[in-house]
């Protein structure tokens, strides 16, 4: 199971929304076809594939990123279930980058894709309120106190 690494996280962990998928032992493929059920694409990224590279991937419709373990790299289920394959352009002897550059330079990459495009990915102004209160929420003591004191004073 996956757990926030204080020492790494460094207190950033609030800004993020994780959902956990592990109800069983082997999530990968539940994890996928929970994605796949809410209209996500799957890319896998592997140096390994006949991938397409960052500038062609289709940023048109929801996309779920998956990145490999640095050891083993993604299992084959991960794979075999993966609608695209995505890759970073390598130059020289070594085959992939550690995970948290791959990660960075294509979050990068695809957010500058995103920024330049036509395509409908802003947020809501409802969707925006909702992370911002999930937000308040992981960074204020109590919150439901706070939220019902507010809620009071706002009925009264």
């Amino acid at each position: 199971m996956y757990e926030v690494n204080p020492d790494v996280a460094l207190g950033s962990s609030k800004w993020l929304t994780l959902t956990k998928y592990n109800d069983g032992e082997n999530n990968t493929l539940e994890t996928i076809n929970k994605l796949k059920s809410k209209g996500y694409s799957i890319v896998a990224t592997t140096p390994h594939k006949n991938g397409t590279n960052l500038d062609q991937l289709d940023l048109s419709k929801k996309t779920a990123l998956l990145f490999g373990t640095e050891l083993k790299g993604l299992s084959n289920v991960a794979l075999e279930s993966a609608d695209a394959f995505v890759k970073i352009p390598m130059v020289g002897f070594t085959e992939s980058f550690n995970i948290s550059v791959s990660a960075a330079i294509i979050l990068h990459r695809l957010t500058e894709k995103l920024r330049g495009s036509n395509y409908n990915w802003q947020l809501t102004d409802d969707e925006k309120l909702d992370i911002r209160l999930d937000w308040a929420r992981n960074v204020i003591k109590n919150p439901d106190l706070v939220e019902a004191a507010f809620l009071d004073k706002k009925t009264k």
